[in-house]
């Protein structure tokens, strides 16, 4: 399989644990956000939808959309598990998801700061409480649950889809300075996460496209 991905990408963030978790080995493409490569022609071809991540099946068929790419993983590679067994529970896992990937990524997500500053001059000061706003609102959501549930990771005591949603977007609030104090059981359970190799690995910081300094 090959991975088109760009380090900072809280979506291909996502797929990367996710492939890691699988235990399933790819091939890391890079494609640069900044220089717009997404939008490129040869990129367009593999995915119309000028986004990362896209994963390439080996029979050359083109996956794209985090949560589609993932859960096909966990069709196709049921084994280890990365949703409960329990449908109710499955929902609920889902639920977590759906405000992470739906409700609250889109409205943080760098096109949509950049259009406010073009389109309504917003200042960093703006964005920085756009973001805040957003992220506080869902993460309020997620630490209530996470609260009730007394185990290490979001609904278990092994990671799950639930943890691959939530690592990558308190990574971006740790990048943002978004105070994180009214949280303790989210962070608890991202740093937990961080530990494991399957999510240190998929970092930013250790991506072959990584350009920061530190």
């Amino acid at each position: 399989m090959k991975l088109y991905s760009y380090f900072r990408s809280s979506a291909a963030f996502r797929v990367r644990i996710a492939l890691n978790l699988k235990g399933l080995a790819f091939e890391y493409l890079p494609v640069d956000l900044l220089k717009q490569e997404q939008k490129s022609e040869s990129f367009m071809q593999y995915n119309p939808q000028g986004l990362v991540p896209a994963l390439a099946l080996d029979n050359g068929e083109v996956l794209a959309q985090s949560v589609a790419i993932i859960e096909w993983l966990e069709e196709s590679r049921p084994e280890p598990a990365l949703l409960p067994a329990d449908i109710l529970e499955r929902a609920r896992v889902r639920s977590m998801v759906n405000n992470i990937c739906c409700d609250v990524h889109p409205l943080c997500n760098v096109s949509v700061t950049n259009h406010l500053k073009k389109e309504y001059n917003a200042e960093s000061a703006d964005t920085l409480l756009w973001y805040t706003t957003w992220m506080h609102r869902g993460f309020s959501a997620i630490e209530q649950v996470l609260a009730k549930n007394k185990v290490l990771y979001s609904f278990g005591d092994t990671p799950g889809m639930a943890d691959i949603f939530l690592a990558p977007q308190v990574y971006n609030a740790r990048r943002f300075n978004i105070p994180l104090d009214d949280f303790p059981h989210l962070v608890r359970v991202v740093d937990n996460c961080m530990q494991l190799d399957a999510f240190a690995q998929a970092a930013p910081e250790a991506q072959p496209d990584c350009n920061l300094s530190s």
